[in-house]
């Protein structure tokens, strides 16, 4: 399981001319689930997001959680994470997880982030979804479940 987190001042998202998730401070995850992963994955990488230590302190050091700023998440599918553009000039799309499995496991990581006391937004699985944010610093980072960085 992959994720690119950032740190934005506020999130959202449209289908089809729609608003369909707002969030304000928090975290934009979005996340790209690979046919090896598992609920075990999920947990992991919930987990990770939530204790991430990515907001300002009061000395201005990244030194909080978002559970300790109270913030909100709006979490993305977003099997691109998984295209792999070595080859040829497009993408090829063998690691990432069929939709079943992949939605199974997006609902499971939005599942483990709630349980956790964050308050969370989603876009709609396999949707096509238009994404708009303000990313607050820049602050921009990638977790792997698998550990790779």
């Amino acid at each position: 399981m992959r994720a690119v987190i950032q740190r934005v001042s506020n999130a959202s998202v449209e289908i089809e001319g729609r608003l369909t998730a707002k969030i304000g401070p928090g975290l934009l995850i979005y996340l790209g689930i690979t046919k090896a992963d598992s609920d075990n994955d999920a947990e992991f990488i919930a987990d990770k997001m939530v204790n991430l230590r990515i907001f300002s302190d009061e000395n201005g050091k990244m030194n909080r959680s978002i559970q300790e700023i109270g913030g909100q998440i709006l979490l993305i599918s977003n099997f691109t994470l998984y295209g792999d553009c070595r080859k040829g000039r497009r993408p090829g799309f063998d690691n990432a997880a069929q939709p079943a499995l992949a939605e199974k496991l997006y609902e499971k990581t939005g599942h483990f982030i709630v349980e956790k006391g964050i308050k969370l937004q989603k876009g709609i699985f396999g949707a096509n979804m238009q994404v708009s944010s303000i990313n607050d610093g820049p602050v921009t980072f990638i977790l792997d479940s698998c550990r790779l960085f």
